[in-house]
């Protein structure tokens, strides 16, 4: 039994996910979790919701809520989302939480005391009607280099040149609209990351097999221009993780908080410190996952993310933990993602174009939409969610293969033998061939897994359907029932146990619907098939089961022009 650290990278505060968001690190995380489980390991996943920042204090104040009760108020409701789309956290947490506290401050002391924190004085643009310093992308105005009239204080979205707020003709703030801005000097703390830079470019060439998403990004920060920067850990903020408390080995931080990337990723460590407050353990069960020197040497650690997310896992995050000179556990595998595009454009927020989580769930249940972002993930390069597709593959592959073989095979055994397992006949030479075909697919199936192939695993499991479907089409037990059956009854005793195999094999992606078919078959040995033969021998003669409801229902053309409609945008 091997353990598994598995973290997906956490979701933001302000507001409900995207399905693009979900497919990028959450879901594909839980598919990977629940497979593990199915073979025996022990897994922990982990996971949260990011709090800090200007982008949190802003949402809060648009409600007219204090920023805590806002972050509280939203993480229920990232929180029941993920319940709805069966994700399987270990623990979900929270980054303002008193064990993320203490653990980036712990952090950021060990980081001075090793000479890896250093003070620097700068420049920034500070607001007197929002009585604040501005991040440089809540300063508005006209690109010197374009026009656009609604460049951001860092890059202008219409041309891509990057840019610094003072560059910017006639600024203003983005978040009052006030002009009245000055540029004032403040002092922050700065990792200095590119002192590790030989050191991280070592242990990133050491990794074996990362994706090449994963590694080219890395290798882009490091070495690109002047290579690895250093990079500003502190903001002139109220919400968030105080940089001045005792300890400390700086002085005049106060009213400074640590940059929501700072603290972030140290929430993996701290959520899983508060999954084993709420299990009522000592510290000894969470730190048995990330320090070398209390067992976590055994552990493997694999973290989700989109490819946006890949310079923090792959640079700042090992460079904080490298540099506290304490021996915690570092990454073995990042999954990234590329991005899911929207029906000819993209997913937008703030212009409601595209389906949010709560939406997704409130016209379909969760495994239809498991089954479609998993099987067409963005993996080798962007994908794209249309209704066209989206309704194709939820009616052929799941309505059509898996949902009509446990439909057909239950109601024809019900109709000639009864609701239960029927007696008679042996497997022939045409089931041994099926099975072996079977195996060969799930052997397959579990090599994709296993190496986080996710549209790869997707392919695999749907051939284990279809192979099911012509296995029947071509034993035709309906024809044999007429002139042998006893043989008819062997034949159908095969696909009552396949259906059960399909249920263990299919729980990753569509949880729902296999608990449904276990269920039916009468059984709740989830056992993972490593002998396939004999797992088909599992339900016996005699053994009892139910006819199932509709597995899938088919999305119709009406539903989907009525979706199409309504998803354009306008949330």
């Amino acid at each position: 039994m091997a353990r598994i650290l598995i973290t997906s990278a956490l979701p933001y505060i302000n507001g409900i996910k995207h399905l693009g968001n979900l497919v990028g690190s959450q879901l594909p995380a839980d598919l990977y979790a629940r497979y593990m489980r199915g073979r025996g390991h022990e897994v922990m996943f982990i996971c949260a919701t990011d709090e800090h920042g200007t982008p949190a204090e802003l949402a809060a104040a648009k409600t007219g809520q204090p920023v805590a009760d806002y972050c509280a108020e939203m993480h229920n409701t990232q929180a029941e989302l993920a319940r709805g789309f069966r994700l399987s956290f270990d623990h979900y947490g929270r980054s303002s939480s008193p064990q993320n506290h203490a653990l980036t401050q712990h952090l950021a002391a060990r980081l001075g005391e090793a000479g890896l924190i250093e003070e620097v004085s700068e420049e920034q643009v500070y607001s007197h009607t929002d009585a604040r310093f501005l991040p440089d992308r809540y300063i508005e105005g006209t690109c010197p280099n374009c026009g656009y009239e609604r460049a951001r204080g860092d890059q202008c979205e219409n041309c891509t040149k990057q840019l610094d707020p003072t560059d910017l003709i006639a600024p203003r703030s983005a978040i009052s609209g006030a002009t009245d801005l000055e540029v004032r000097e403040t002092k922050h703390l700065f990792l200095r990351q590119s002192t590790l830079r030989d050191r991280l470019d070592k242990w990133i060439d050491s990794q074996n097999g990362w994706p090449v998403l994963t590694t080219s990004i890395a290798k882009k920060w490091l070495h690109d221009g002047n290579g690895l920067q250093d990079r500003g850990i502190t903001r002139d903020l109220d919400w968030g993780v105080p940089a001045q408390f005792d300890g400390a080995p700086w002085q005049g931080m106060d009213g400074k908080v640590f940059y929501v990337w700072f603290d972030a990723p140290i929430e993996y460590i701290a959520a899983t410190a508060e999954w084993a407050e709420a299990q009522g353990l000592d510290d000894s069960a969470w730190r048995r996952w990330w320090r070398n020197d209390e067992g976590a040497e055994d552990v493997r650690y694999v973290q989700f993310m989109g490819k946006d997310n890949v310079p923090f896992h792959t640079l700042s995050f090992p460079a904080t933990l490298m540099g506290s000179g304490e021996p915690w556990k570092m990454v073995d595998y990042i999954k990234s993602f590329n991005y899911l595009n929207y029906d000819g454009g993209q997913f937008s927020t703030s212009l409601g174009r595209g389906v949010f989580m709560d939406q997704a769930l409130s016209i379909l249940p969760a495994d239809y939409w498991r089954w479609w972002l998993l099987s067409h993930a963005p993996e080798s390069s962007d994908a794209e969610f249309t209704w066209e597709n989206f309704q194709g593959s939820v009616n052929k592959d799941l309505a059509d293969v898996l949902g009509n073989l446990a439909s057909r095979v239950t109601k024809f055994c019900r109709s000639k033998f009864g609701e239960v397992v029927p007696e008679g006949g042996a497997y022939g030479p045409r089931e041994e061939e099926f099975i072996k075909e079977l195996e060969k697919g799930l052997r397959s199936y579990e090599t994709m897994m296993d190496n986080m192939l996710v549209r790869r695993s997707a392919q695999d499991l749907r051939m284990m359907w279809t192979l099911g479907n012509e296995y029947l089409q071509d034993a035709a037990p309906w024809s044999t029932f007429k002139t042998d059956p006893e043989q008819a009854a062997a034949q159908i005793r095969l696909a009552l146990n396949l259906i059960r195999v399909y249920a263990i094999v299919s729980r990753p992606f569509i949880p729902d619907a296999a608990a449904s078919l276990m269920t039916a078959m009468g059984s709740d040995d989830w056992t993972w098939p490593e002998d396939l033969g004999a797992a088909l021998y599992n339900l016996p003669a005699g053994h009892a089961f139910a006819v199932p409801d509709v597995l899938f229902a088919k999305i119709t053309d009406e539903q989907r022009a009525d979706w199409e409609t309504r998803f354009a945008g306008a949330r």
